[in-house]
C-alpha cells in the first residue's frame, strides 16, 4: 500500500480594523496572497529571501509590525521573509501575522514535506484555545481555522478546507458542532464534496471566541467511514470595544493638608476586548479638571493603575482658601495602550477635600445680656458663635458649657444644630426675692478635637448678664394639702382647721383674701379675711362625694396685687366612721313547696354601709310577737348568713315573716324587714304557686339563690 501523503488544510484569514469613512473601495485591507507553498529544502540559508509578502491596511502602512510564528524567521520591512540562521526542520506549517494601528492579517506558509515541530498557535499568537488539536495518523487532515470577528459582506465565505488524502469515492465531508447543527446553529457549514468551509455571517468574539467543531466523512448512507476529527475555529479579536467604567459613582475624598502624592482613589474601567491583545490594554489620564483653580494640574492618574494621587503642595489643599471643596475630573480610559487608535471610554471621579478641625470657634462677642420673668422656663437668650470649618462635619459644631454661676443648677444651654448657636434655657423658676441678678461664664468647643497646633483662646468664652424681673405671684398655702380626720357626724358649725397662706412677694405689702374653689357636697365654708374653715352640714362617710373615706376641697388664696394674684390650696378630710347606717337583709322573697321533705326554706344574707366594727358579726332573730312560735325556725351560719326554715308543712298561702337583724355597733342599730314566703304546690316536678300569689318563685330558684348568698361569705 502507497504511503499517505498528507494534503494540509488551508486556512484563508482576513480581518480589517475599520475606518470607513477613509477607506479606499478598491482597497481590500490585509495580504494580498493568503496561502504559499513551500517545498522543504535542504535546508533555509541564513538572510536568504525565502518569499515576499504584500500586505496594505489601504492607509499607507504606518507603523506596520510583523510576526512569524517561528523564531528561526522573520519579515523585513520590505515585506521579504528570511532566516535568522541555517535550519534544515521548521515544521508543517508557519504563521505570518501583519499588523498596523488601521488592519490586520495573517498569512500562512505550508511547507510541503515538512515535519510537524511547531508549537499550537495558542503559544504563537496567544489566542484562546481549551486544549491543543490532536494529532492521529488520519487521512482526514484539519488545521486551526482563524476568521477575524465583525467581517463584512458578502457572506457565505470560504474559511477554509478539509482534506481527505484516502477519501472513498462518493464519500462526503460532514461537519458538526456548536454552530453547525447546535446552537447558535448555522454559522459554519462544508461543502460535503470538496471539504470547503464556509462561515454564513458576521462573528464575534466577545459572544464566541472559539468554536469546537468536528469533520468526519460518511459514505453515501450517511454511515460514518472516518472520524470524527476535531476542527477549532477562533475569532480573531479586533478592537470593538470601548472601555467602561461600570463601578460608578467614582467619590473619592482627601484630607485638607495632605502632603503631595497622597492617594486620593483608583478609578477602573473595562475591556471587553481579548485581554491579552493591546485591544484591552488600557491607559489612563485627566482630561479636564473642574474647577481649575488654585492649579489646573491638582492630581495626577497613575497611566496604567488608575490611581489618582495629589501634585500640590500641602498649602493648596486649604479646604478654607479654595473657591470649592469639590473638584471633578474627566477621567479617560483609551485601549491600545494609549494609540492615538485606540477607542476611549470616559468617567466622572468627584474629589472632595474634608475638612479638619483648624479652627477653634469663636464668640460674636465678648458679653451677652438676657432678661427673664421669675417663674418663667425656657429659652432667654441665643449666643452665637463664628467657625470657618466645614458646617457639615463635628469640626464646625459647637459644644457649649456653663463653666461657672450655676450652682443651683437653674441653668441649661444647648446647641442648635442647623445655627450653631448656643440656646441658654432656665429650666427651674428664678426667684426675684432671692436674687434679682445672675452672671454665667460659658464656653465652646467644637465635637471633633482640634489639630494639634490649633488651640481654644479667649475667645471660646463669654460672659452672660441675666436680669430677673419682679412678677405678682400668687399665695402660697402651706401645707399643701392640708390634712384632717373628724368623725362623720359632726355636728354642723364646728371649726375644722384655719388655713394659712403666704405671699412670695416680699418685698411688697399685699393682704390675702380666701374662698370656697371646690366643695362637691357643699359642707364647708371658709371666712375670707382669716381663713377659718367650718362645716354647714353634718358630714357623711358614705356619701358619693367620699373616696375610700377621704373627701376632698379646694380653696383659693387671692392677693391685691394688680392684677391680682391666685394660688390653690387642697383639703382632705379623712372622716371616720360612726354606726349610722342599719343592717338590711337579702333575699327578700322565698318559695317552699307545701309537701316539701326537707322544710329549709331560705339563706339569708346581711350587709352594713358601715365599717367595723359597727357591723357584722350580725344577729338574725324573728320578731316573735308577729308569728307563731313552732312554725317559723332561723339557724345562725356565720357571722353575716342565717337559715330559715319551716318546723311542719304549710298550705298554699303567701306569708310575710318578719326578719330583725342587729348589728355589732355600739349603741347597735336594728332593721327589721318582711321576708315574703311563697307555699307552692309541687306536683310531677311542677311547681304550682298560682294559689298562693302572683309571685311564682320555684324551689330551685330558692335553692339556688341561697347558694349565690352563701358564695359572697
Amino acid at each position: 500500500m502507497q504511503p499517505r501523503t498528507p494534503l494540509v488544510l488551508c486556512v484563508l484569514l482576513s480581518q480589517v480594523l475599520l475606518l470607513t469613512s477613509a477607506e479606499d473601495l478598491d482597497c481590500t485591507p490585509g495580504f494580498q496572497q493568503k496561502v504559499f507553498h513551500i517545498n522543504q529544502p535542504a535546508e533555509f540559508i541564513e538572510d536568504q529571501s525565502i518569499l515576499n509578502l504584500t500586505f496594505s491596511d489601504c492607509k499607507g502602512n504606518d507603523k506596520l509590525r510583523y510576526e512569524v510564528s517561528s523564531p528561526y524567521f522573520k519579515v523585513n520591512s520590505d515585506g521579504g521573509l528570511v532566516a535568522l540562521r541555517n535550519i534544515t526542520a521548521v515544521g508543517k506549517t508557519l504563521f505570518v501575522h501583519a499588523r498596523t494601528p488601521h488592519a490586520e492579517d495573517m498569512a500562512e506558509l505550508v511547507i510541503v514535506g515538512g515535519k510537524d515541530i511547531q508549537g499550537s498557535l495558542q503559544d504563537i499568537f496567544k489566542f484562546a484555545r481549551t486544549s491543543p488539536v490532536p494529532r492521529q495518523k488520519r487521512s482526514i487532515v484539519v488545521s486551526p481555522i482563524l476568521i477575524p470577528e465583525n467581517q463584512r459582506q458578502p457572506f457565505p465565505r470560504d474559511v477554509g478546507k478539509v482534506v481527505d488524502s484516502d477519501r472513498p469515492e462518493r464519500s462526503k465531508f460532514r461537519l458538526t458542532g456548536k454552530g453547525v447543527d447546535q446552537e447558535p446553529k448555522g454559522i459554519f457549514r462544508i461543502n460535503e464534496n470538496t471539504g470547503s468551509v464556509s462561515v454564513t455571517r458576521t462573528l464575534d468574539r466577545e459572544v464566541i471566541a472559539v468554536y469546537q467543531l468536528f469533520v468526519e466523512t460518511t459514505d453515501v448512507n450517511g454511515k460514518t467511514l472516518e472520524g470524527p476529527v476535531p476542527l477549532e475555529v477562533i475569532v480573531i479579536d479586533q478592537n470593538d470595544n470601548r472601555p467602561i467604567f461600570r463601578e460608578g459613582p467614582y467619590i473619592g475624598h482627601v484630607m485638607e493638608g495632605s502632603p503631595t502624592g497622597t492617594t486620593v482613589m483608583r478609578m477602573t474601567a473595562f475591556d471587553a476586548d481579548d485581554p491579552a491583545t493591546d485591544n484591552a490594554l488600557l491607559r489612563y489620564n485627566i482630561r479636564q479638571q473642574t474647577p481649575d483653580k488654585p492649579s489646573p494640574n491638582m492630581f495626577y492618574i497613575d497611566p496604567e493603575k488608575g490611581d489618582i494621587v495629589t501634585v500640590v503642595s500641602p498649602a493648596l489643599l486649604d479646604r478654607e482658601t479654595l473657591e470649592n471643596p469639590k473638584y471633578e475630573l474627566i477621567i479617560e480610559a483609551q485601549d491600545m495602550a494609549g494609540l492615538d487608535v485606540g477607542l476611549t471610554g470616559t468617567a466622572t471621579a468627584t474629589i472632595m477635600i474634608d475638612d479638619k478641625n483648624d479652627h477653634s470657634p469663636k464668640f460674636t462677642k465678648k458679653e451677652f445680656q438676657a432678661t427673664v420673668e421669675e417663674g418663667a422656663v425656657g429659652v432667654i437668650v441665643n449666643l452665637t458663635v463664628e467657625d470657618k470649618d466645614d458646617p457639615t462635619t463635628g469640626a464646625w459644631r459647637a459644644a457649649y458649657t456653663i463653666i461657672n454661676g450655676n450652682p443651683g443648677q437653674s441653668f441649661e444651654i444647648h446647641t442648635n444644630p442647623q445655627t450653631n448657636e448656643g440656646m441658654l434655657s432656665v429650666v427651674k423658676p428664678l426667684d426675684y426675692e432671692i436674687s434679682a441678678f445672675h452672671t454665667l461664664l460659658i464656653k465652646v468647643e467644637n465635637e471633633d478635637p482640634l489639630v494639634p497646633d490649633v488651640s481654644y483662646g479667649p475667645s471660646s468664652t463669654a460672659t452672660v448678664h441675666i436680669t430677673v424681673l419682679d412678677v405678682n405671684e400668687g399665695p402660697v398655702f402651706y401645707p399643701d394639702p392640708m390634712m384632717v380626720t373628724r368623725q362623720e357626724d359632726l355636728s354642723v358649725g364646728s371649726v375644722l382647721l384655719t388655713v394659712n397662706a403666704t405671699d412670695p412677694d416680699s418685698l411688697q405689702h399685699q393682704t390675702i383674701r380666701y374662698s370656697v374653689y371646690k366643695d362637691p357636697a357643699g359642707w364647708l365654708n371658709i371666712n375670707p379675711i382669716n381663713g377659718t374653715v367650718d362645716t354647714t352640714a353634718v358630714l357623711d362617710r358614705e356619701s358619693p362625694f367620699v373616696d375610700n373615706s377621704v373627701y376632698t376641697a379646694l380653696f383659693l388664696a387671692i392677693d391685691s396685687g394688680n392684677p391680682p394674684a391666685t394660688g390653690t390650696g387642697t383639703l382632705l378630710i379623712t372622716l371616720e366612721d360612726v354606726n349610722d347606717n342599719a343592717p338590711f337583709i337579702y333575699p327578700t322573697v322565698a318559695e317552699v313547696c307545701d309537701d316539701a321533705k326537707n322544710l329549709s326554706v331560705v339563706i339569708l344574707g346581711a350587709s352594713d354601709k358601715d365599717l367595723h366594727p359597727n357591723t357584722d358579726p350580725f344577729k338574725f332573730e324573728i320578731h316573735k310577737q308577729a308569728v307563731p312560735d313552732k312554725v317559723w325556725k332561723i339557724s345562725k351560719i356565720n357571722n353575716t348568713h342565717a337559715l330559715v326554715s319551716l318546723l311542719q308543712n304549710l298550705n298554699k298561702a303567701n306569708y310575710n315573716l318578719p326578719i330583725m337583724v342587729t348589728d355589732s355597733g355600739k349603741p347597735p342599730m336594728t332593721n327589721i324587714t318582711d321576708l315574703r314566703v311563697q307555699v307552692c304546690s309541687c306536683r310531677n316536678s311542677k311547681v304550682d304557686c298560682n294559689a298562693a300569689g302572683a309571685l311564682r318563685f320555684s324551689l330551685p330558684s330558692v335553692l339556688l339563690l341561697s347558694l349565690f348568698s352563701l358564695a359572697c361569705l
